[in-house]
């Protein structure tokens, strides 16, 4: 975190034995990693914080851009099917122009209608 060598710490190891004495060194030098170990751990929680924050803003910024790109293919669909529609009325337009008028059927005509039911037993009886 600090980058120090051990010529660093040496020295400050001496230091502190000369200014705090040989009798409370270890108690202070208990206390001193007890809030070195404290200030690594709010760093590293301050670091994951922030770094979650950088990604929530870019999937945020994502979701705009994909909502965008979305948005735009579906005006363009919505333009296609337009354009496709308005090609079939007026090919249908011309189809209707062209041929003539559909035939109506025949009311003279007298159609028969058949029992299936009734036919079915016709074909028993006549086959015993």
């Amino acid at each position: 975190m600090f980058d120090m060598g051990f010529i660093e710490i040496l020295v400050i190891g001496i230091v502190a034995l000369v200014v705090i004495g040989p009798e409370r060194l270890p108690a202070v030098a208990k206390k001193a990693g007890y809030y070195f170990g404290r200030i690594q751990r709010f760093v590293s929680n301050v670091r994951s914080d922030v770094e979650r924050e950088f990604r929530t803003d870019e999937l945020q910024r994502m979701l705009t851009e994909q909502q965008s790109e979305l948005q735009s293919l579906k005006q363009k669909v919505s333009e296609s099917v337009s354009e496709t529609t308005k090609e079939i009325d007026a090919d249908s337009i011309e189809q209707a122009i062209k041929s003539p008028a559909p035939k109506k059927p025949n009311k003279n005509k007298t159609t028969k209608k058949i029992d299936v039911d009734s036919a079915l037993n016709n074909q028993e009886i006549d086959s015993l």
